[in-house]
């Protein structure tokens, strides 16, 4: 990715980050719905925190029959919680992989906590995903990659600036009776910011915005 400066365009940041079908109407109006998007919410709820899934167990992604099984639970590196660029890149890693499998399972408790009360797009984030699992629907796709993690580090700042490169899958929804009536959010690769603290010893990820 190139170097670019860091905005925070209200109107793009949640589609950059999680495809236009999602989120975008989050901006523009609309009835909360994945395919239609919420307004924002506090983050202050999550779903229960999933179980992890024995060694044997066999990982079986989500399709028309059913939920992802036995996900594996994204394991938080040692050097993401040192405060240095290369400890920011390896949290912001580990964060959208958090989120990636908040996607996949429903499970974003420990996103949340490393994720600021004021970040207003991933309260928006947390709420359309939630909205599927609450309904006992599910996601088949939706994988998420960051191929590209650069920290625009300042020595001695107080927040930190990432560029992500953020790649998601085509999403389809379904429930027990098959295909939910929901617009499918279409594939995406985009970039994005995220603003981040430390504190205490570890990162908090405060804000999120378009790359711009």
């Amino acid at each position: 990715m190139t170097e670019r400066s860091f905005s925070f365009a209200r109107g793009r940041v949640v589609a950059a980050l999680v495809g236009a079908g999602l989120l975008l109407s989050a901006c523009q109006g609309g009835s909360p719905t994945p395919g239609n998007s919420p307004s924002a919410s506090s983050a202050s709820a999550s779903p229960s925190a999933t179980p992890s899934p024995s060694p044997s167990a066999k990982y079986v992604p989500a399709s028309a029959k059913g939920k992802a099984q036995n996900v594996p639970v994204p394991v938080k590196p040692a050097l993401a919680d040192q405060n240095s660029k290369a400890g920011l890149e390896a949290f912001t890693k580990y964060w959208f992989a958090l989120l990636d499998y908040g996607y996949a399972t429903g499970d974003l408790k420990t996103w949340i906590s490393l994720t600021g009360p004021n970040c207003e797009f991933c309260s928006e984030l947390k709420e359309a995903i939630d909205s599927v699992y609450s309904s006992k629907e599910w996601m088949t796709g939706g994988k998420l990659t960051t191929p590209s993690v650069e920290a625009k580090w300042k020595a001695g700042a107080a927040t930190q600036g990432v560029a992500v490169q953020v790649i998601q899958a085509e999403i389809k929804y379904f429930n027990a009776k098959g295909p939910v009536d929901r617009e499918l959010t279409p594939e995406s690769n985009s970039g994005v910011a995220l603003i981040a603290e430390f504190r205490g010893g570890a990162w908090k990820a405060i804000s999120l915005g378009h790359l711009g």
